[in-house]
């Protein structure tokens, strides 16, 4: 069995506690690997390698830290075959869904970045007859970076490659769910050139490494992506020191869908934005509200649709779903359509676990489902379920689909099915989400603003919003 261990000075190495934590493969549900349980003794270690590290990082010129990064992306691009399978192995989704959306988008964060900190600039601001302000921007020193389980590697580099770039050492830690391919990312950053020290990956559970990273008096900053009560007690302990802050949380987005859509394209697309990686993506519409002259016949086509979604083991190449990441979150997800039955729902298809053939007999494996008859305010379309449920609700008029869709804690994204385009953009504007998608689901831009509003988080990631968060502005005044 695979011992991991942690990334500490350019150097694998052993807990400092001796212990190790079971990591579970969600198809088989059989233990297959055991990662660091690490504490803040290890911590420690980290903050001191890269205390080391930072003079030698942060002052290398832009076009060195570059190369480095883009070796670093084109390290994993070799190595793609072994990523996609740990991370497909590691996490219970398809192998193809890996293969063509996690392991490439961590290669093109790290390559984004690497090339997007050549063309970083400062702001002069001139004024006439007295001076000029410029503005100069330094790295933070050490920061901290805690990723989730649900697209691993994909929102691992998306946090640690525009903090490394702006000249910063980090701490990271993956989730302990999920730890295998941030294990492999040692090596990679090791062969491209990463100086010791800049680069620290630490394995175990948020309540021991993780609360560590945040109350480390050195470490600066915190980005963190994850759920929202465990945000809460983020912001409510590093804000006190003072500490930066980028929070991406939970959503429970609206997908709302006009009589006027173009109907085929928004019933694929919408198979795809309620269950992609087994409805376990933040983005996902969870709560998907029909125009009700079109409601039965979507009802019907949706429906169909979904009870015909292969259902299978990661390695299945007809999969279009595989297993869910743990057992406890199985059974939260399945808990959850029990709940909508006691509130008055109807399952139309899905609802149960999928047991599958042996050695997939014990997996983490659930049925996509669809639910119908709730109210909008019930608990099952206001808390984040985060696994392959929704519901469907009708609607008349915009004033109350707008209503319904802005009901939630949450606002990190939308999607909206229509034909005309006033509406369109009128709809945009009142949507409470920080991105809002028309006629279209993940479309993903790497130098647009990436966040919500409300519980679903504080502050942006992506293009030049990564980059200043990682960075301090520094004005300089010169007399003329």
């Amino acid at each position: 069995m695979k011992k991991l261990q942690n990334f500490i000075n350019g150097n694998y190495c052993d807990p400092c506690s001796g212990e190790y934590i079971d990591n579970f493969e969600p198809a088989t549900g059989e233990v297959y690997s055991l990662i660091p349980n690490s504490n803040a003794d290890d911590v420690q270690g980290a903050v001191t390698a890269a205390e080391q590290a930072f003079p030698i990082w942060s002052n290398m010129s832009i076009e060195e830290r570059s190369e480095i990064l883009v070796k670093l992306s084109q390290g994993i691009e070799a190595r793609m075959d072994e990523f996609v399978d740990a991370e497909s192995r590691d996490n219970g989704k398809p192998r193809s869904l890996a293969a063509h959306v996690d392991i490439p988008r961590a290669v093109s964060n790290f390559h984004f970045f690497a090339t997007a900190i050549l063309h970083y600039a400062s702001e002069s601001h001139n004024m006439v007859g007295v001076g000029v302000n410029y503005t100069l921007r330094k790295p933070i020193g050490i920061v901290g970076c805690i990723s989730p389980w649900n697209l691993p590697l994909y929102l691992f580099s998306w946090k640690i490659a525009p903090a490394l770039a702006a000249g910063n050492c980090v701490i990271a830690k993956p989730s302990e769910v999920t730890p295998y391919t941030a294990y492999l990312l040692g090596e990679v950053a090791k062969e491209a050139g990463m100086p010791p020290g800049v680069l620290n990956i630490l394995h175990g559970e948020g309540g021991s490494v993780g609360d560590a990273i945040v109350k480390h008096p050195k470490i600066k900053a915190i980005s963190f992506t994850g759920g929202t009560n465990t945000g809460e007690y983020i912001a409510r302990t590093a804000a006190p020191m003072f500490k930066k802050l980028s929070l991406e949380l939970g959503g429970k987005n609206p997908n709302i869908i006009f009589a006027d859509c173009d109907f085929d394209e928004m019933l694929s697309t919408t198979l795809r934005s309620s269950f992609a990686n087994q409805g376990q993506i933040c983005l996902c519409g969870s709560r998907i509200f029909v125009q009700r002259e079109i409601y039965d016949r979507f009802k019907a086509a949706f429906v169909d649709r979904v009870s015909k979604t292969v259902v299978s083991n990661p390695q299945d190449p007809k999969a279009k779903l595989g297993a869910v990441v743990s057992k406890p979150h199985m059974e939260k997800v399945l808990s959850y359509v029990e709940l909508a039955k006691e509130e008055g729902g109807t399952v139309l298809t899905g609802g149960e676990r999928v047991i599958l053939d042996a050695p997939y007999d014990k997996g983490y494996f659930l049925r996509p489902t669809v639910i119908e008859g709730l109210d909008f305010k019930c608990r099952t379309n206001q808390e984040e379920i985060f696994g392959p449920v929704v519901t469907i609700t009708p609607f008349d008029t915009e004033e109350e689909v707008l209503e319904m869709a802005n009901s939630t804690q949450y606002g990190l994204s939308a999607t909206l099915w229509t034909s005309n385009l006033k509406r369109a953009h009128r709809m945009a504007n009142e949507l409470d989400a920080g991105i809002v998608w028309i006629n279209a689901w993940l479309v993903r831009d790497l130098r647009t603003p990436f966040g919500g509003t409300k519980s679903s988080g504080v502050g942006r990631e992506g293009g030049w919003e990564a980059l200043r968060f990682f960075t301090e502005a520094k004005n300089v005044f010169v007399k003329y």
